[in-house]
């Protein structure tokens, strides 16, 4: 097996405190008498009184306007990746349906003979969230930014993983599947929080193809036994405790908060973007505009159907210690 090259930028992060996604649009019925009443009524249906106001292609528009923000020419496209590893009969890949799956992949101009990053996004992110980075990393490298699948512009499909072991396929064998389809043999890989959980296990995994691995503010280190909690043994003894718990156990995740709320659901996700990217952000605070597309972008991301977002409880257990960490990981490999 070759020698990976490990480039490690940052510690054990929390684990995101994003909000993901999923889509279940309400259907009407009418008891109009004539037929014009009923077509009068379906036509407005869909802008005015759906109770989840998104869908994939609103997904791609969001993301378009805002990355209308970046200078560097992208292409946008969707990767056939097929319906599950070539031969595979593996179900909790290729879901209740043979329809082939897609990863929504957006790579940057670069200059000629410049080295392939490629960035992998957290838990209930897309890739759009890197829009801030793309300029600065294009004029170095060839940035090819991709959506997990089950995130972001990516396919959806239903999410049945029943294990860890499954759930870490799921993310590492259709991102093999993307690379295969891109013709990619040896690029840097860049992941941040959860994407650099699957980055990591996917390097371990494919060694061969990835020439340095950066990991920024990756979740998935230790274990809870590791981490030695005190707080959390004790916090999990209350009621409260007891109820989050129980609910991460359930695997009730933010986005469903988000749907439940249906047309009030873009005014928390507003709350929430100001929150974290506006006055509590340590960095330089987003303008007007990337705040209004940023969010408008996010919404549409978590609203839709729930599907990728349902591997948290697999991964990790209640306070976001991975069930299968890193570090175990690679103590085997380098030792």
């Amino acid at each position: 097996m070759n020698l990976l090259r490990l480039r490690v930028t940052s510690s054990i992060s929390k684990m995101a405190e994003e909000l993901g996604s999923s889509a279940a649009a309400t259907t009407a019925t009418s008891t109009s008498s004539t037929s014009s009443s009923w077509a009068k009524t379906r036509s407005l249906w869909p802008s005015i009184l759906r109770w989840i106001p998104t869908s994939t292609d609103r997904i791609i528009a969001a993301e378009k306007r805002l990355l209308s923000l970046v200078k560097t020419p992208y292409v946008q496209e969707q990767v056939n990746i097929g319906s599950g590893p070539p031969g595979s009969k593996v179900r909790w890949f290729r879901s209740a349906s043979n329809e082939p799956r897609f990863i929504n992949t957006v790579t940057f101009d670069s200059k000629e003979d410049s080295p392939t990053l490629v960035m992998v996004h957290g838990y209930a992110a897309s890739q759009g969230f890197f829009f801030r980075n793309f300029d600065a990393l294009a004029s170095r490298f060839k940035v090819i930014a991709v959506d997990q699948l089950g995130w972001g512009g990516s396919s959806r499909p239903d999410f049945t993983c029943k294990s860890t072991e499954e759930t870490e396929a799921w993310f590492i064998d259709s991102f093999e599947e993307w690379r295969k389809a891109k013709g990619l043999n040896n690029f840097i890989l860049l992941g941040h929080s959860f994407g650099g959980y699957v980055a990591a296990k996917y390097a371990l995994k494919h060694p061969e193809h990835v020439q340095h691995l950066i990991l920024v503010g990756s979740a998935g280190f230790s274990s809870e036994s590791e981490a030695k909690s005190e707080w959390l043994t004790r916090f999990r003894a209350t009621w409260k405790g007891a109820i989050l718990n129980h609910l991460w156990e359930s695997n009730f995740t933010p986005q469903k908060v988000i749907r439940g709320l249906g047309p009030w659901g873009p005014g928390l996700v507003h709350r929430y973007t100001t929150a974290r990217f506006g006055a509590y952000s340590s960095g330089e605070v987003l303008t007007e505009e990337e705040a209004k597309l940023l969010t408008d972008y996010v919404y549409h991301t978590l609203a839709a159907k729930a599907s990728g977002e349902l591997c948290l409880k697999y991964i990790f257990s209640f306070g976001a210690f991975a069930r299968m960490p890193l570090l175990q990981r690679f103590d085997e490999y380098l030792f």
